[in-house]
């Protein structure tokens, strides 16, 4: 198998520029690799120590977030690495100021993790929920430096635990320890031979609970909102607009709404507006405007997500219409909102078990959506309730990230 793996990567290595010329996405993923070494060259300084955080795109990001805001708190002296797998985490997080660097991953061949780790010299490699690169992690294993597996999450379909998954269990070996997100990755990495094992939770729970106390003002929100019950649907797809737009078309409950959809490109954000048929303004387009003249504010720039759920009174969180996954229901969560969702949620714990509590609602029609939304405008202590189900599900899931710092304290020679 591991023959096979080194020939997929460098088939993909040859490969991938020629499909860049076709795809956006794929160019920036070969383009901006050209340079890891050279960039880690000259932004590496040799005198200092690292600790490295390998995360795949942006959900993983948010992962890594409050980790590593503690460790610059608890352990000063080190530096932080930070590279991503995805275009999308890299270039909306390349200038992260709690980072002193930040890069792609190069392909996972011998030579590249060889090259990367002759250069970085990590004092520890954390990779995040479920970034395993074997060649990476065998070689960081026979350089003797620590590798951890933090908000890891597991899955009985994945190829672990498959008969023919021999190539990536010997990889998962390269672990030091496991922090994993519930009891079923905990058990399932355990049937397969590995007690090093802490079922810490998932330190998303940590990020979003913060968020709560940070100043989530935005005067161009209180102004649109004017006082009125509003619904906030984040990182919305076409299939949860389809969803949406009967109910934003045709409701009289006098709501404003806030769409941020998840690409925010001139042609998807124009397709949209010609969809709605209420006074809508774009985020783009608010400057000399009466916000609290129109009834749907198109969110159309990014950052800005986690601080408008905190004027909603109902999230609807998109990507579990479609098959493009799930997105952060917990950022909501936190502000003890109830939460609405897709159909196609069954690979997200959180939404499981949020549902179960009865704080979050899956709906896979429109008219399915505009019944729940309308029970819940209609019956502002039903609304309430759900949203403290919401609240108390995340304050009663923190934690995770001091776990992981105590293992740290514990280290020898790691302060």
């Amino acid at each position: 198998m591991k023959p096979l793996y080194n020939l997929a990567t460098k088939i993909a290595e040859k490969a991938l520029p020629l499909a860049g010329r076709f795809n956006h996405k794929l160019k920036l993923f070969t383009e901006g690799r050209k340079s890891v070494f050279d960039k880690l060259q000259a932004e590496i300084d040799p005198a200092e120590d690292y600790l490295w955080f390998h995360a795949a795109s942006l959900g993983e990001f948010e992962q890594a977030l409050p980790i590593i805001e503690e460790v610059k708190k608890e352990f000063p002296k080190y530096k932080v690495l930070i590279t991503f797998f995805s275009p999308s985490g890299y270039e909306n997080k390349k200038n992260h100021p709690l980072a002193d660097v930040i890069t792609y991953l190069p392909l996972d061949t011998a030579n590249n993790a060889k090259r990367f780790l002759a250069l970085v010299k990590p004092k520890i490699a954390f990779f995040i929920k479920y970034e395993i690169w074997p060649n990476f992690l065998t070689e960081l294993k026979k350089q003797n430096i620590k590798i951890l597996l933090v908000s890891g999450a597991f899955r009985e379909n994945q190829v672990y635990f498959k008969p023919y998954g021999g190539f990536m269990r010997k990889a998962l070996s390269n672990f030091d320890h496991f922090f994993v997100q519930n009891e079923t990755s905990a058990e399932l990495i355990k049937s397969i031979g590995f007690n090093n094992i802490t079922q810490s939770g998932d330190t998303r729970f940590d990020r979003v609970s913060r968020q709560i106390q940070y100043n989530n003002t935005l005067d161009f929100a209180e102004e649109f909102i004017n006082n009125k019950t509003c619904l906030v649907a984040g990182s919305t797809w076409p299939e949860d607009e389809e969803i949406l737009l009967p109910f934003i078309n045709q409701t009289s409950a006098g709501i404003k709404i806030i769409i941020a959809p998840h690409e925010i490109k001139e042609e998807k954000i124009k397709a949209l507006e010609q969809k709605i048929k209420r006074k809508s303004i774009r985020y783009s387009a608010k400057e000399n405007q009466e916000l609290a003249n129109f009834e749907v504010l198109i969110l159309d720039t990014i950052g800005l997500l986690g601080k408008v759920y905190s004027y909603a009174n109902i999230a609807y969180v998109g990507g579990a219409a479609g098959t493009s996954g799930l997105h952060n229901i917990l950022e909501p969560a936190t502000f003890g909102i109830p939460v609405i969702i897709g159909k196609n949620y069954n690979n997200f714990p959180e939404a499981i078990r949020l549902r179960q509590l009865a704080g979050l609602f899956s709906v896979e029609t429109s008219s399915e959506f505009s019944e729940v939304i309308e029970k819940l405008l209609a019956n502002k202590e039903y609304r309430e309730k759900t949203g403290m189900i919401a609240g108390h599900f995340i304050n009663s899931n923190t934690g995770a990230t001091q776990t992981i710092i105590n293992y740290l304290k514990r280290l020898p020679g790691f302060s």
